[in-house]
């Protein structure tokens, strides 16, 4: 089975991130033949392993003639079994005169528009349940809709002088209490709530001083900065900016929060997971996909940082018991639902129906 797997965005995130753990994988099964399409200047690109076939294609828009053009001759050149789009731009420039004798899948981590960008396909996967329904309500057929979760490794053990190391970077006293949080500082992320949720806790709990981590970076950053500054608690917010390795900032954590107003499924919260961490997030439609309350994880109302701020106190002052609790929960629940054997089955599974093979 061949494989040709196309995505158009530049920075990575989310999305890129999932796109560059399954081509991979994908590509150490047995008769797997994968090839891959990204931008020439990608941050994904250099996270795929030298193993896979990598062609490069400018996709500068949504109706960029040449990257068409070239996407055409490198569909006839490979002549892929399944022609496998991320988000938009890849998919919309993947026009169904292209692609003779191969199977379009698009798969959608967000509800994106449709019409105009995905309709066009054979099938797509939707990475939650509410996500398929939304394609469903959206007309397309039920019978090519695909519901196949996404998945993360189990990562390798941080030495301890690591963390330490960090935690003395970072000024991070050794009893702290860390939240830690991780995304693109944009406004659907929720970082304005979680910041009121952290000024509204005390200092310490427990003689544990409680100090906040966020990763990541966008345009939202100086606003969230200045708004630290502004309540009062930027001596204890720490701001690590975009990291590709992040092992080591959910080992050094205590919980992960989750603060989104929109999260399709939400990685993170499968990456906390993976690193044993316990999870409280806000309930959008995938925490409440993945997270049974107060067995592996909190969920608390969007946009309320006073509630947030009560869940999170509430289970400082639990202690580790309850914490450890959850987080074995949800280290279950990951490998039980989505773990890279279930996921890469699932796709494999699909790819030949779809092209009837199986």
């Amino acid at each position: 089975m061949r494989s040709l797997h196309i995505i158009g965005s530049k920075s990575l995130g989310g999305a890129e991130s999932f796109y560059s753990r399954f081509v991979t994988a994908l590509a150490q099964e047995p008769d797997q033949d994968v090839v891959c399409m990204t931008r020439p200047k990608a941050e994904v690109r250099h996270t795929l392993p030298a193993s896979v076939t990598h062609i490069a294609a400018a996709m500068f828009a949504k109706w960029d003639v040449l990257s068409m053009v070239r996407i055409r001759r490198v569909i006839r050149e490979k002549r892929p079994d399944i022609i496998q789009t991320y988000m938009g731009r890849a998919t919309r420039l993947t026009r169904p005169e292209m692609r003779p004798g191969s199977v379009h899948v698009a798969r959608l981590g967000g509800f994106y528009k449709v019409d105009g960008y995905f309709r066009h396909a054979d099938a797509w996967v939707g990475n939650s349940p509410a996500l398929c329904d939304y394609l469903k309500n959206e007309g397309l057929p039920s019978s090519r809709i695909h519901c196949i979760g996404n998945f993360m490794d189990p990562p390798e053990a941080t030495p301890k002088s690591t963390l330490q190391a960090l935690r003395a970077s970072l000024s991070v006293p050794d009893d702290a209490f860390v939240l830690f949080a991780l995304g693109r500082l944009i406004p659907k992320k929720g970082f304005s709530d979680l910041l009121v949720a952290f000024a509204a806790l005390p200092t310490s709990v427990h003689g544990r001083p409680l100090y906040l981590m966020i990763a990541g970076d966008g345009p939202m950053r100086s606003t969230l900065v200045k708004g630290a500054e502004d309540y009062g608690i930027a001596d204890r917010a720490r701001w690590v900016g975009w990291q590709t390795q992040v092992t080591p900032y959910f080992h050094m954590s205590d919980l992960l929060v989750c603060p989104s107003h929109d999260e399709p499924l939400g990685n993170v919260i499968l990456e906390a997971w993976a690193h044993g961490l316990p999870v409280l997030a806000t309930d959008t439609v995938g925490a409440r996909h993945l997270i049974r309350h107060s067995e592996n994880g909190i969920c608390v109302d969007r946009n309320n940082p006073a509630m947030m701020a009560e869940a999170i106190l509430s289970l400082v002052k639990a202690g580790s018991g309850p914490l450890d609790e959850m987080s074995r929960n949800g280290t279950e629940e990951l490998h039980a639902r989505h773990s890279r054997r279930t996921v890469v089955d699932s796709y494999m599974d699909m790819y030949s129906k779809l092209t009837g093979t199986g």
